[in-house]
């Protein structure tokens, strides 16, 4: 199970690869990839700026990945955001779940994006032709969350 936080851009390919590293006991393996748009909420983005505390925003996620692997029967997760300045079309988020069957992995990986978008101490701030804006997590995202409660 890795957590990584950084600014440099990262290959899915790869990733995905080294996470299978030829482990026979994975029989799914699923992925999300966040990418950032150029538009928000109507209005045109020109970029964005993802902020957070190191140490305690790692600490969240792992918190989050080992919730997941309580809940079902997972072999390996990797979850990679970065942080920094990001432009339309770039990658923000990689969660990457593998498993033995793809049942537990698909719900896992929706569990730790819906978990990330709102429980992950990331502060996100849009530039757009009105100026910036910070930008709070979004109604959907929390009932999103809410699904998975017990």
């Amino acid at each position: 199970m890795a957590v990584r936080v950084q600014e440099a851009d990262f290959d899915v390919g790869a990733e995905l690869a080294a996470l299978r590293q030829g482990d026979p006991r994975i029989g799914a393996l699923a992925s999300f990839v966040g990418l950032v748009r150029d538009v928000s909420d109507g209005a045109g983005v020109s970029e964005m700026t993802l902020e957070h505390y190191p140490g305690m925003t790692e600490k969240a996620l792992a918190e989050i990945v080992d919730e997941a692997s309580r809940r079902w029967m997972l072999i390996d997760v990797l979850v990679i955001h970065r942080v920094g300045r990001l432009l339309p079309t770039d990658q923000i988020v990689l969660v990457a779940v593998a498993g033995a069957h793809r049942g537990d992995v698909f719900a896992a990986c929706e569990f730790i994006m819906d978990y990330l978008k709102t429980r992950a101490p990331f502060w996100k701030r849009e530039v757009t032709a009105a100026g910036a804006r910070w930008v709070d997590a979004r109604e959907s995202d929390e009932v999103a969350r809410e699904r998975w409660q017990i």
